[in-house]
Protein backbone atom coordinates (compact mmCIF):
# COMPACT_ATOMS: atom_id res chain seq x y z
CA UNK A 1 0.00 0.00 0.00
CA UNK A 2 0.84 3.38 -1.02
CA UNK A 3 1.54 5.50 2.23
CA UNK A 4 -1.19 8.22 3.08
CA UNK A 5 0.67 11.56 1.88
CA UNK A 6 -2.37 13.29 4.40
CA UNK A 7 -0.37 12.22 7.52
CA UNK A 8 3.00 13.73 6.12
CA UNK A 9 1.44 16.92 5.66
CA UNK A 10 -0.01 16.57 9.28
CA UNK A 11 3.39 15.92 11.08
CA UNK A 12 5.18 18.43 8.83
CA UNK A 13 3.07 21.09 9.01
CA UNK A 14 0.83 20.92 12.50
CA UNK A 15 2.36 22.20 15.37
CA UNK A 16 -0.05 21.16 18.07
CA UNK A 17 -0.28 17.97 16.70
CA UNK A 18 3.41 17.14 16.55
CA UNK A 19 3.74 18.48 20.34
CA UNK A 20 0.68 16.11 21.45
CA UNK A 21 2.73 13.59 19.71
CA UNK A 22 5.96 13.40 21.05
CA UNK A 23 5.22 14.26 24.33
CA UNK A 24 4.56 10.58 24.82
CA UNK A 25 7.93 10.02 24.21
CA UNK A 26 10.70 9.74 26.69
CA UNK A 27 13.68 12.33 27.00
CA UNK A 28 16.57 10.37 24.97
CA UNK A 29 13.75 9.54 22.23
CA UNK A 30 12.64 13.01 22.25
CA UNK A 31 16.15 14.70 21.75
CA UNK A 32 16.21 11.95 18.88
CA UNK A 33 13.07 13.26 17.12
CA UNK A 34 14.33 16.70 17.29
CA UNK A 35 17.16 16.20 14.72
CA UNK A 36 14.14 15.44 12.07
CA UNK A 37 13.41 18.96 10.99
CA UNK A 38 12.71 22.74 12.28
CA UNK A 39 9.11 22.24 13.39
CA UNK A 40 9.99 19.11 15.42
CA UNK A 41 13.02 20.52 17.06
CA UNK A 42 11.14 23.54 18.35
CA UNK A 43 8.14 21.04 19.56
CA UNK A 44 10.68 19.20 21.54
CA UNK A 45 12.32 22.38 22.82
CA UNK A 46 9.40 23.70 24.36
CA UNK A 47 8.46 19.77 25.79
CA UNK A 48 11.58 20.10 27.43
CA UNK A 49 10.85 23.06 29.27
CA UNK A 50 7.22 21.85 30.13
CA UNK A 51 9.14 18.82 31.93
CA UNK A 52 10.00 20.31 35.56
CA UNK A 53 9.79 17.57 37.64
CA UNK A 54 12.54 15.88 39.85
CA UNK A 55 12.71 12.22 39.10
CA UNK A 56 14.53 9.59 40.68
CA UNK A 57 15.96 5.99 39.83
CA UNK A 58 16.85 3.55 42.89
CA UNK A 59 18.10 0.18 43.29
CA UNK A 60 18.49 -2.30 46.83
CA UNK A 61 19.33 -5.24 44.50
CA UNK A 62 22.72 -6.74 43.84
CA UNK A 63 24.19 -5.99 40.07
CA UNK A 64 26.13 -7.28 38.23
CA UNK A 65 29.47 -8.53 39.43
CA UNK A 66 32.00 -6.08 38.04
CA UNK A 67 30.07 -3.08 38.72
CA UNK A 68 27.02 -1.56 41.00
CA UNK A 69 23.79 -2.13 40.08
CA UNK A 70 22.85 1.77 40.19
CA UNK A 71 25.43 1.80 37.11
CA UNK A 72 22.84 -0.72 35.30
CA UNK A 73 19.54 0.39 36.56
CA UNK A 74 20.49 4.01 35.53
CA UNK A 75 21.69 3.17 32.27
CA UNK A 76 18.24 1.25 32.14
CA UNK A 77 15.52 4.16 33.56
CA UNK A 78 17.36 6.73 31.27
CA UNK A 79 15.72 5.33 28.46
CA UNK A 80 12.14 6.28 29.75
CA UNK A 81 12.39 9.27 32.00
CA UNK A 82 10.53 12.31 30.81
CA UNK A 83 13.04 14.75 31.80
CA UNK A 84 16.80 16.46 30.79
CA UNK A 85 19.19 16.30 34.02
CA UNK A 86 20.52 19.40 34.90
CA UNK A 87 21.94 18.56 38.18
CA UNK A 88 22.85 14.74 39.63
CA UNK A 89 23.21 13.70 42.99
CA UNK A 90 23.91 10.22 43.39
CA UNK A 91 24.56 8.43 46.67
CA UNK A 92 25.79 4.58 46.61
CA UNK A 93 26.80 2.10 49.59
CA UNK A 94 30.69 1.92 50.39
CA UNK A 95 30.99 -1.73 50.42
CA UNK A 96 29.81 -2.30 47.02
CA UNK A 97 31.03 0.77 45.25
CA UNK A 98 34.59 1.29 46.55
CA UNK A 99 35.22 -2.89 45.64
CA UNK A 100 35.02 -5.56 48.67
CA UNK A 101 33.07 -7.68 49.71
CA UNK A 102 32.62 -10.15 52.87
CA UNK A 103 34.16 -13.85 51.47
CA UNK A 104 32.16 -16.60 53.10
CA UNK A 105 33.81 -18.68 55.70
CA UNK A 106 37.19 -16.34 56.18
CA UNK A 107 35.46 -13.43 57.55
CA UNK A 108 38.04 -11.49 55.17
CA UNK A 109 37.56 -9.15 52.65
CA UNK A 110 38.19 -9.96 49.02
CA UNK A 111 38.41 -7.69 45.65
CA UNK A 112 35.64 -8.03 43.77
CA UNK A 113 34.04 -4.71 42.08
CA UNK A 114 36.12 -2.29 39.91
CA UNK A 115 37.52 0.61 42.10
CA UNK A 116 34.89 3.18 42.65
CA UNK A 117 36.63 5.59 40.13
CA UNK A 118 35.68 3.49 37.29
CA UNK A 119 32.21 2.35 38.56
CA UNK A 120 31.88 6.64 39.12
CA UNK A 121 33.07 7.07 35.63
CA UNK A 122 30.35 4.85 34.07
CA UNK A 123 27.94 6.10 35.65
CA UNK A 124 28.92 9.65 34.98
CA UNK A 125 29.37 8.96 31.06
CA UNK A 126 25.17 7.58 30.73
CA UNK A 127 24.65 11.36 31.99
CA UNK A 128 24.58 14.75 29.83
CA UNK A 129 27.85 16.22 29.29
CA UNK A 130 27.10 19.34 30.53
CA UNK A 131 25.22 17.92 33.60
CA UNK A 132 26.40 18.79 37.33
CA UNK A 133 27.14 15.54 38.78
CA UNK A 134 27.44 15.12 42.49
CA UNK A 135 28.45 11.63 43.75
CA UNK A 136 28.37 10.41 47.39
CA UNK A 137 29.82 7.12 48.79
CA UNK A 138 28.43 6.38 52.29
CA UNK A 139 28.32 3.51 55.07
CA UNK A 140 24.14 2.93 54.15
CA UNK A 141 22.02 4.21 52.07
CA UNK A 142 17.97 5.84 52.53
CA UNK A 143 16.12 5.45 49.26
CA UNK A 144 12.59 5.58 48.14
CA UNK A 145 12.31 2.70 45.38
CA UNK A 146 11.47 3.24 42.13
CA UNK A 147 7.99 3.73 40.72
CA UNK A 148 6.04 6.09 43.31
CA UNK A 149 6.20 9.14 45.40
CA UNK A 150 4.10 6.86 47.83
CA UNK A 151 6.67 3.91 47.95
CA UNK A 152 7.83 2.96 51.28
CA UNK A 153 11.35 4.37 51.99
CA UNK A 154 13.82 1.91 52.88
CA UNK A 155 16.88 2.31 55.40
CA UNK A 156 19.46 0.07 54.09
CA UNK A 157 22.33 -0.48 56.74
CA UNK A 158 24.13 -3.08 54.53
CA UNK A 159 23.95 -4.72 51.14
CA UNK A 160 24.43 -2.91 48.07
CA UNK A 161 21.97 0.51 47.40
CA UNK A 162 22.16 3.31 46.07
CA UNK A 163 19.65 6.20 43.94
CA UNK A 164 20.83 9.27 41.77
CA UNK A 165 18.53 12.12 41.84
CA UNK A 166 17.66 13.81 38.60
CA UNK A 167 17.41 17.87 38.62
CA UNK A 168 15.77 19.26 35.39
CA UNK A 169 16.04 22.94 34.54
CA UNK A 170 13.03 24.48 37.51
CA UNK A 171 11.57 27.48 36.37
CA UNK A 172 12.43 29.98 39.35
CA UNK A 173 15.42 27.75 40.97
CA UNK A 174 18.73 27.95 40.98
CA UNK A 175 20.74 24.61 41.74
CA UNK A 176 24.39 24.82 42.13
CA UNK A 177 27.19 22.03 43.58
CA UNK A 178 30.17 23.29 44.92
CA UNK A 179 33.38 21.78 46.67
CA UNK A 180 35.85 23.73 48.88
CA UNK A 181 38.80 21.11 49.70
CA UNK A 182 41.62 22.35 52.59
CA UNK A 183 44.16 23.70 50.73
CA UNK A 184 48.06 22.90 52.41
CA UNK A 185 49.73 25.73 50.47
CA UNK A 186 46.53 28.42 52.39
CA UNK A 187 45.41 28.49 55.22
CA UNK A 188 42.31 31.28 54.10
CA UNK A 189 39.34 30.14 52.22
CA UNK A 190 38.72 31.82 48.55
CA UNK A 191 35.38 33.86 49.41
CA UNK A 192 35.59 34.15 46.03
CA UNK A 193 34.60 30.13 45.24
CA UNK A 194 31.85 31.25 47.69
CA UNK A 195 30.66 33.61 45.22
CA UNK A 196 30.42 31.80 42.00
CA UNK A 197 28.90 28.51 44.34
CA UNK A 198 26.18 30.83 45.36
CA UNK A 199 26.80 30.85 48.96
CA UNK A 200 27.28 34.57 49.30
CA UNK A 201 26.01 37.69 48.36
CA UNK A 202 22.72 35.73 47.31
CA UNK A 203 19.53 37.10 48.51
CA UNK A 204 17.39 33.90 47.04
CA UNK A 205 19.54 31.36 49.30
CA UNK A 206 17.45 29.33 50.59
CA UNK A 207 18.96 25.57 51.01
CA UNK A 208 22.60 24.25 51.10
CA UNK A 209 22.65 20.74 51.48
CA UNK A 210 26.61 19.97 52.46
CA UNK A 211 28.88 16.79 53.01
CA UNK A 212 32.08 16.71 54.88
CA UNK A 213 34.74 13.72 53.31
CA UNK A 214 37.95 12.20 54.52
CA UNK A 215 36.86 13.89 58.30
CA UNK A 216 38.66 11.49 59.87
CA UNK A 217 42.48 13.59 58.45
CA UNK A 218 43.78 16.37 60.65
CA UNK A 219 41.87 19.72 60.49
CA UNK A 220 38.86 18.53 58.82
CA UNK A 221 36.90 19.20 61.78
CA UNK A 222 38.25 23.32 62.14
CA UNK A 223 37.90 23.36 57.71
CA UNK A 224 34.09 21.86 58.02
CA UNK A 225 33.36 24.29 60.94
CA UNK A 226 35.33 27.52 59.00
CA UNK A 227 32.12 26.48 56.39
CA UNK A 228 29.45 25.84 58.12
CA UNK A 229 29.67 29.51 60.34
CA UNK A 230 29.84 31.14 56.89
CA UNK A 231 26.97 29.46 55.98
CA UNK A 232 25.18 29.33 59.46
CA UNK A 233 22.16 32.18 59.01
CA UNK A 234 18.59 31.81 60.43
CA UNK A 235 17.38 32.66 56.65
CA UNK A 236 18.44 29.52 55.38
CA UNK A 237 18.09 25.83 55.95
CA UNK A 238 21.47 23.98 56.16
CA UNK A 239 21.80 20.34 56.27
CA UNK A 240 23.88 17.17 55.93
CA UNK A 241 26.79 15.33 57.00
CA UNK A 242 29.97 13.24 56.78
CA UNK A 243 30.21 10.73 54.27
CA UNK A 244 32.91 7.88 53.32
CA UNK A 245 34.08 9.73 50.59
CA UNK A 246 32.77 11.70 47.37
CA UNK A 247 33.76 10.46 43.99
CA UNK A 248 33.16 12.63 41.21
CA UNK A 249 35.62 12.21 37.85
CA UNK A 250 34.26 15.31 36.30
CA UNK A 251 35.62 17.61 39.40
CA UNK A 252 38.43 20.30 39.34
CA UNK A 253 41.42 19.67 40.86
CA UNK A 254 39.52 15.98 41.79
CA UNK A 255 42.83 13.74 42.80
CA UNK A 256 44.59 16.75 45.03
CA UNK A 257 40.59 17.05 46.96
CA UNK A 258 40.83 13.45 47.32
CA UNK A 259 43.95 13.18 49.31
CA UNK A 260 42.84 16.05 51.42
CA UNK A 261 39.97 16.97 53.66
CA UNK A 262 36.82 18.56 52.12
CA UNK A 263 33.06 19.91 52.01
CA UNK A 264 30.81 19.04 48.92
CA UNK A 265 27.24 20.13 48.36
CA UNK A 266 24.32 21.55 46.61
CA UNK A 267 23.03 24.99 46.57
CA UNK A 268 18.95 25.87 46.14
CA UNK A 269 18.22 29.65 45.15
CA UNK A 270 14.59 30.58 44.60
CA UNK A 271 12.37 32.60 45.96
CA UNK A 272 9.70 29.86 45.62
CA UNK A 273 12.03 27.42 47.41
CA UNK A 274 10.29 26.82 50.93
CA UNK A 275 12.31 24.21 53.46
CA UNK A 276 12.59 22.84 57.12
CA UNK A 277 14.47 20.75 58.93
CA UNK A 278 14.29 19.10 62.02
CA UNK A 279 17.39 17.17 64.49
CA UNK A 280 16.33 13.74 65.81
CA UNK A 281 18.46 14.01 68.89
CA UNK A 282 20.16 11.41 71.28
CA UNK A 283 16.89 11.16 73.37
CA UNK A 284 14.91 9.84 70.40
CA UNK A 285 15.06 6.46 71.05
CA UNK A 286 11.46 5.44 70.29
CA UNK A 287 9.10 5.05 67.78
CA UNK A 288 6.72 7.59 69.83
CA UNK A 289 10.01 10.44 70.44
CA UNK A 290 10.38 9.81 66.87
CA UNK A 291 7.07 10.29 65.37
CA UNK A 292 7.24 13.73 67.39
CA UNK A 293 9.99 14.90 66.08
CA UNK A 294 8.26 14.28 62.23
CA UNK A 295 4.56 16.47 63.62
CA UNK A 296 7.15 19.43 64.11
CA UNK A 297 7.97 18.73 60.62
CA UNK A 298 4.96 18.67 59.74
CA UNK A 299 4.09 21.94 61.30
CA UNK A 300 6.18 23.71 59.01
CA UNK A 301 3.03 23.37 56.49
CA UNK A 302 5.54 22.84 53.57
CA UNK A 303 3.25 21.55 50.68
CA UNK A 304 3.94 17.79 50.07
CA UNK A 305 3.85 18.65 45.56
CA UNK A 306 6.70 18.55 44.13
CA UNK A 307 8.59 18.36 47.60
CA UNK A 308 11.72 15.39 48.53
CA UNK A 309 12.54 14.30 51.78
CA UNK A 310 16.35 14.13 53.18
CA UNK A 311 17.72 11.65 55.95
CA UNK A 312 21.46 12.31 57.24
CA UNK A 313 21.54 9.69 60.55
CA UNK A 314 24.89 8.32 62.34
CA UNK A 315 26.00 5.36 61.78
CA UNK A 316 24.96 4.62 64.96
CA UNK A 317 20.96 4.75 65.09
CA UNK A 318 19.10 2.74 62.47
CA UNK A 319 18.30 -1.12 64.01
CA UNK A 320 20.90 -0.85 66.14
CA UNK A 321 20.04 2.21 67.90
CA UNK A 322 16.16 1.04 68.12
CA UNK A 323 16.61 -2.38 69.20
CA UNK A 324 13.08 -3.78 68.20
CA UNK A 325 12.33 -2.23 64.82
CA UNK A 326 14.22 -1.21 61.50
CA UNK A 327 13.49 1.11 59.28
CA UNK A 328 11.87 3.28 61.91
CA UNK A 329 12.64 6.60 61.24
CA UNK A 330 11.81 6.19 57.89
CA UNK A 331 8.29 4.90 58.71
CA UNK A 332 7.48 7.79 60.48
CA UNK A 333 8.51 10.09 57.91
CA UNK A 334 6.03 7.73 55.67
CA UNK A 335 3.18 7.95 58.29
CA UNK A 336 3.40 12.30 58.17
CA UNK A 337 4.49 12.64 54.49
CA UNK A 338 3.09 9.58 52.96
CA UNK A 339 3.41 11.25 48.98
CA UNK A 340 7.12 12.93 49.57
CA UNK A 341 10.14 10.08 48.91
CA UNK A 342 12.60 10.31 51.10
CA UNK A 343 16.59 9.99 50.18
CA UNK A 344 19.95 10.17 52.52
CA UNK A 345 22.51 8.02 54.17
CA UNK A 346 23.76 7.01 57.51
CA UNK A 347 27.39 8.30 57.69
CA UNK A 348 30.25 9.33 60.56
CA UNK A 349 28.77 13.28 61.87
CA UNK A 350 25.75 14.81 61.34
CA UNK A 351 24.91 19.03 59.89
CA UNK A 352 21.52 20.54 61.20
CA UNK A 353 19.01 21.92 63.84
CA UNK A 354 15.47 22.67 63.45
CA UNK A 355 14.99 25.08 61.34
CA UNK A 356 12.14 26.34 58.76
CA UNK A 357 12.58 29.31 56.38
CA UNK A 358 8.67 30.24 54.53
CA UNK A 359 8.98 33.81 54.13
CA UNK A 360 10.38 35.08 57.57
CA UNK A 361 9.17 32.69 59.17
CA UNK A 362 11.06 30.47 62.00
CA UNK A 363 9.39 27.31 63.41
CA UNK A 364 11.26 28.13 67.09
CA UNK A 365 12.62 30.92 68.60
CA UNK A 366 16.52 31.16 67.68
CA UNK A 367 18.59 33.74 69.63
CA UNK A 368 21.22 35.53 68.77
CA UNK A 369 24.27 33.44 68.79
CA UNK A 370 24.87 30.84 66.18
CA UNK A 371 22.84 27.39 66.07
CA UNK A 372 25.26 24.46 66.98
CA UNK A 373 25.06 22.58 63.25
CA UNK A 374 27.67 19.88 63.90
CA UNK A 375 26.27 16.19 65.47
CA UNK A 376 27.02 12.37 66.20
CA UNK A 377 24.40 10.25 67.24
CA UNK A 378 22.00 12.08 66.03
CA UNK A 379 19.75 12.17 62.79
CA UNK A 380 18.47 15.37 60.67
CA UNK A 381 15.49 15.69 58.74
CA UNK A 382 14.89 17.87 55.81
CA UNK A 383 12.02 18.53 53.64
CA UNK A 384 12.36 20.78 50.86
CA UNK A 385 9.80 22.25 48.56
CA UNK A 386 10.84 23.15 44.68
CA UNK A 387 7.55 25.31 43.87
CA UNK A 388 5.31 24.41 41.83
CA UNK A 389 6.45 22.22 39.21
CA UNK A 390 4.97 22.12 35.45
CA UNK A 391 4.39 18.75 33.80
CA UNK A 392 3.62 15.66 35.82
CA UNK A 393 4.17 14.06 38.79
CA UNK A 394 6.56 10.85 39.24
Amino acid sequence: MEPDPRGSCVLSNLAEVVERILGFLPTKALLRAACVCRLWRECSRRILRSQQSVVWVSTVEPGPSNSHALVQVLAEELEKVHVLPQTVLYIADAETFSGHEESHGHGQKKARRKNSTEIATALEKLLPKRCQVLGLVTPGVVVTPIGSRSNRPLEIEDGEAGFALLFPKIDGVKIQTFHFFKDLKSRVLDESQFAEAGLKNNPDLRVVLLFGYNTWKTGSTRFLQQIVNRLNEKSIVLAGGHVERFTSPTSENNTQAAESCGVVGLAFSGPQIQSATVLLDQDVVDERTAEAAMQRLKAAHIPEHNSLGFMFACIGRGYQHYKVKSNLEADAFRKFFPNTPLFGFFGHGEIGCDRIVTGNFILRECNDAKDDLLHGYTTVMTLIHLGSAKGSQV
